[in-house]
């Protein structure tokens, strides 16, 4: 499914047609959480607090141990 970045105020959004709205059984005003993938897209995800702090601390060892992460990667 297509859909645009639209101007929404002094914003920006995307507009979810309401059918696949009813599909992913998502509701107005429903938060989200939006990760962004390795290859340079993004997931969303609805919003969960446990996930969102879990990620948070994944964050931090990613930054962390940079170096030896990327080491690691590349053997």
């Amino acid at each position: 499914m297509k859909i645009q970045i639209k101007k929404i105020g002094n914003s920006h959004g995307l507009i979810l047609p309401k059918e696949l709205m009813q599909r992913l059984d998502l509701k107005r005003g429903q938060e989200l959480h939006i990760v962004e993938l390795a290859g340079g897209g993004f997931q969303v995800l609805p919003y969960d607090p446990d996930f969102e702090k879990t990620m948070d601390v994944a964050d931090e060892i990613i930054d962390e141990y940079r170096d030896t992460l990327t080491a690691l990667a590349t053997k």
